[in-house]
């Protein structure tokens, strides 16, 4: 994440409480947890305790040393993992605050999880999950000329993207592929990727990530 604000916080808080819950119930120590998930045992302390700012990419290589998945740490209320679960979000599901396919609104409401943000009112929210199969929906807003960078996925991981207003750049397999609006693909995400939104206006897409 390229920044932390108060409404970031806490979400980082939740996660920090949930990872150190995770890794008490299984018996592990600080240093075992940051050895499955590759991290240095400094780090995971500081997540624990709310103060590191990590990426999406490194909650989630928590989540799945403690085998669960990056919506059961994000999100508030009930859990993803148990076998048969539904989609599960800030209100057991995706309610119509969250605006998915308006191009007015960059910030759903029904109390939906904001889980990074960046310059220019950029935002990303965690709308809701699925455990069978692992399926996290997202809406993203970036604005003018702003990028983020994301880390390779786990292998088979896969995404969707559909373009509700602006241009999104596409980095990817070494080349960058214009969307704009009303136009959708999917890519594979083992390995480095970014988004760009255009120059002259912000970007609002939504997100759907499969092997989660």
């Amino acid at each position: 994440m390229s920044t932390k604000s108060p409404r970031v916080q806490i979400f980082l808080d939740r996660v920090g409480r949930r990872v150190r819950d995770l890794r008490k119930e299984r018996g592990w120590t600080i240093q075992r947890l940051a050895d499955e998930a590759s991290l240095s045992r400094r780090m995971l302390t500081q997540i624990e305790l709310g103060q590191a700012n990590p990426s999406l990419a490194t909650i989630d290589r928590i989540a799945h040393a403690l085998e669960v998945s990056f919506a059961d740490l994000a999100l508030s209320g009930t859990g993803t993992s148990a076998a048969g679960a539904g989609l599960a979000g800030a209100s057991a599901g995706v309610d119509s605050s969250a605006n998915l396919g308006s191009s007015e609104l960059s910030a759903p409401g029904g109390g939906h999880t904001l889980a990074w943000e960046g310059p220019d009112g950029s935002t990303a929210y965690i709308l809701g999950a699925s455990s069978v199969p692992g399926t996290e929906l997202w809406r993203w807003h970036l604005g003018p000329s702003v990028r983020y960078q994301a880390e390779a996925d786990r292998a088979g991981a896969e995404e969707i993207l559909h373009v509700l207003s602006g241009t999104l750049e596409l980095a990817h397999t070494g080349e960058t592929m214009e969307l704009t609006a009303g136009m959708s693909i999917r890519i594979a995400t083992d390995q480095s990727y970014s988004y760009t939104a255009g120059k002259e206006a912000p970007v609002d897409f939504i997100r759907v990530v499969i092997g989660a």
